[in-house]
């Protein structure tokens, strides 16, 4: 056993290696980015190897961290299921999305995943944070992102990133015979934590003529202060379909293509899956679709 580097070097080590980021890896296991990049320059010292070369961007695992990951990772995941074994919560799938996804897309479809599976114990953990696997006990994570997401992880797409503005009908009035870039010029703008309105102005080339901001945290949020009709919003379609569909939200479009991350579903390897768990992402994919 005294062969055998420490545990907390080899979780900062797996951690890394899927996110290829000390930073991504801190906040995942909750400590600072300092912490985990520490931990990881001892396991190296402790080997007398070089897993990680450092380029601008972030991390790129060397050859032989790229196998001494995926042994460390399989380990990491055997650990899991053989806690799961010794405390089985049959038919728990605990799935982790960020509030924004939950209160927008998730929860309205509860109905038609509960009338189709009435058996699972659907649980879901709302968080801006990037959930772990093996810490936290997910079995599924919806993020929005492009991949790679790591290597012991699947990633199917979910949905296309699509970003349309939104208001209230009231707040134009009925009017849309006005030129859609001289509207989106005057109208006051709505800014979530993802803050494309710079972004999209610039690649519009217009100026912002209105000058009254609102600034809020969540895509949710700004949401609801579109619908009241508090200014005009940028989200991704698929979280205001509904809202569109009864006349809550009126859409401007088209808009150019301003940022290039989908929305995926990320899971251990199918094999690892329970068979509830598996149902869950069929059940996803499907709802998505339609």
């Amino acid at each position: 056993m005294t062969k055998i580097p420490p545990l907390n070097s080899l979780r900062a080590f797996e951690v890394s290696g899927r996110r290829l980021s000390f930073r991504a890896a801190a906040d995942e296991l909750g400590v600072t980015q300092g912490a985990v990049a520490q931990q990881v320059r001892q396991l190296e010292a402790h080997l007398n190897v070089t897993l990680f070369d450092r380029v601008p961007k972030g991390l790129a695992l060397t050859s032989a961290g790229r196998r001494y990951h995926k042994r460390i990772s399989g380990a990491f995941d055997e650990l899991q299921a053989a806690t799961a074994e010794l405390k089985p919560e049959p038919g728990k799938v605990l799935i982790s999305v960020t509030p924004s996804f939950a209160a927008k897309w998730l929860i309205p479809n509860l109905p038609d995943f509960v009338a189709k599976h009435p058996n699972i114990d659907l649980r879901i953990l709302a968080t801006e944070k990037i959930s772990s696997f093996h810490s936290d006990g997910i079995d599924l994570a919806v993020r929005q992102g492009r991949p790679p997401f790591g290597a012991s992880l699947d990633a199917r797409l979910l949905f296309k990133q699509e970003i349309i503005a939104v208001a209230s009908p009231e707040l134009i009035d009925g009017d849309r015979s006005q030129d859609l870039l001289d509207q989106l010029a005057a109208l006051p703008k709505i800014h979530d934590g993802h803050d494309l309105w710079p972004r999209l102005l610039k690649t519009l080339e217009i100026s912002d003529q209105c000058g009254r901001h609102l600034h809020l945290s969540q895509t949710a949020l700004a949401v609801d202060t579109a619908i009241s009709g508090q200014g005009v919003a940028l989200v991704n379609r698929f979280l205001v379909a509904r809202d569109l569909a009864v006349g809550k939200l009126v859409a401007f479009e088209p808009l150019p293509e301003i940022t290039d991350t989908d929305f995926y579903l990320l899971s251990l390897r199918k094999s690892q899956l329970s068979a509830e768990a598996r149902d869950v992402v069929a059940w996803l994919h499907d709802c998505a679709a339609r």
